[in-house]
């Protein structure tokens, strides 16, 4: 391990996160910090960034929706129309202020990774795309037809993967009914774009 790493202030955050998530939740979120460290030894990305943002990806995931509403107005967020009606979308981005506020977090890159993690967003870091493709292939999600098919790229190439998991989640939420928000698409058409401009 890498002698930057704190493992006392990553103790530390882990009793935190146990007694803020579900059950379920938290062992996700160790899922999710495994895939990602891994995944950041294979793209050469900081350990310890990778090792925070998985960590930290869903700490606002359990807060109650109307506290959601409350905290989205007190950090001034403006809410597009997905997030007004589905407030477990706004987790993603309130969990960079819970981050930031209340587990000492200051780097940018690791509370933009935790921002993008559910949307993703034209442009991203590679750091970001790996938190959000964690967070996809986790080894304690449910099995899927889609599943292996991301899984097996997650290691090969990081914007084939990335293009897959995007088209793979906004064919199941076209087919499942679920409001759409804006920026999947977005980052969905940014990276098609840019693979096809290759």
């Amino acid at each position: 391990m890498s002698k930057h790493i704190d493992m006392k202030k990553i103790v530390e955050i882990q009793n935190k996160l146990k007694t803020n998530l579900t059950e379920d939740r938290f062992q996700h979120t160790l899922a999710v910090t495994y895939t990602a460290t891994s995944m950041a030894m294979k793209y050469n990305v900081s350990l310890e960034e990778a090792l925070y943002a998985g960590l930290l990806h869903d700490c606002a995931k359990c807060i109650p929706n109307e506290q959601k509403y409350l905290m989205a107005s007190e950090y001034g967020l403006q809410l597009n129309e997905v997030e007004k009606i589905n407030p477990a979308l706004l987790h993603a981005r309130l969990g960079r202020y819970v981050a930031k506020n209340d587990y000492g977090i200051g780097n940018e890159q690791i509370l933009q990774a935790i921002e993008r993690h559910t949307t993703g967003a034209p442009g991203m870091s590679i750091l970001d795309k790996i938190i959000f493709l964690a967070d996809y292939i986790e080894p304690t999600r449910e099995e899927s037809k889609y599943l292996k098919d991301v899984r097996d790229l997650a290691f090969v190439d990081l914007d084939k993967c990335l293009i897959r998991a995007l088209e793979y989640n906004l064919d199941y939420l076209k087919k499942s009914g679920k409001a759409i928000d804006e920026t999947t698409i977005k980052t969905y058409e940014y990276y098609q774009k840019k693979k096809n401009a290759l």
